[in-house]
C-alpha cells in the first residue's frame, strides 16, 4: 500500500526554516543531513504513523549540481516566495514498487533515481526539470530500501500530522490523478474558486494545540 511519507517545507536557508518551525509549531526541529547529489540539506522530525516533516534548503557550502534540484528549488518563483517566508511546497508518498507506479500512472511522475546517504538508500521519481508536480499538489514518489522507515530514527517532539488537504480549483481533475497513483486515501481535496491559487494545508497537533501550515 502507498503511504504518506513526509511533507516538505522549503526555506531560503535552514536557519530561516528552523525559526519558522519554532514560531509555528513551538518546537526545535533537529538537523538532518546533506544531499550531495542535489546540493541541499535539511532538518527533520517525526509526525507520527511513519511520516515526518522535512525543512529543506539549498546548501550554500556545496557546489551547485549540473542538473535541476528537486522540489522546484531552482525556480525563480519558489525562491522569491520562500525568501519572504518558508512554505509548505509539496508532499511525498512512499510506495513498495516505484517502477510499477511510474509506469502505470498515466502521467509523468519523473524518473526513478537511486540515491543514498549514510545508512539510507532509496529511489525517488524525479522530474527532469526539477519542477513540483501540479505545483506541488501531487506528490513526489519514493521507495525506501532501508528498514525500518527513516522516521523511526528522527526526533519525536510530540507533533502529529492530523490531515493534509489539497485546495484546488479543478478538484475532479486532482482526484482523478490521485486515484491513478492510489493516493486518494492519503489526502483530502477541497474545491477553490477559479480566482484563487491552489495550495496545500497540513493540520498538525503540537504540544500547544493544533496548528495549520500552508
Amino acid at each position: 500500500m502507498n503511504n504518506l511519507d513526509h511533507i516538505v517545507i522549503a526555506a531560503s536557508s535552514l536557519q530561516q526554516g528552523v525559526d519558522y518551525v519554532r514560531s509555528t509549531l513551538g518546537v526545535e526541529i533537529p538537523q538532518g543531513g546533506v544531499h550531495q547529489t542535489m546540493s541541499t540539506h535539511n532538518h527533520v522530525m517525526q509526525l507520527g504513523n511513519d511520516a515526518y516533516l522535512e525543512v529543506i534548503a539549498i546548501d550554500p557550502d556545496v557546489t551547485a549540481p549540473s542538473h535541476p534540484r528537486w522540489f522546484g528549488l531552482d525556480s525563480g518563483r519558489i525562491r522569491d516566495a520562500i525568501q519572504q517566508q518558508p512554505r509548505l511546497v509539496t508532499w511525498v508518498m512512499n510506495t513498495p514498487d516505484i517502477d510499477q507506479l511510474v509506469e502505470a500512472a498515466g502521467f509523468d511522475l519523473g524518473t526513478p533515481t537511486a540515491l543514498s546517504r549514510d545508512n539510507l538508500e532509496w529511489e525517488i521519481a524525479l522530474p527532469g526539470d526539477g519542477r513540483l508536480l501540479a505545483d506541488g499538489m501531487l506528490p513526489y514518489c519514493i521507495q525506501w530500501h532501508s528498514n525500518p522507515h527513516p522516521s523511526q530514527d528522527m526526533a519525536d517532539l510530540n507533533c502529529l500530522l492530523q490531515s493534509l488537504t489539497i485546495h484546488h480549483n479543478r478538484p475532479r481533475w486532482m482526484e482523478d490523478r490521485l486515484d491513478a497513483i492510489d493516493a486518494s486515501h492519503l489526502v483530502d481535496v477541497e474545491a477553490l474558486p477559479d480566482s484563487e491559487t491552489a495550495y496545500l494545508s497540513a493540520v498538525i497537533d503540537t504540544p500547544d494545540g493544533p496548528v495549520t501550515l500552508t
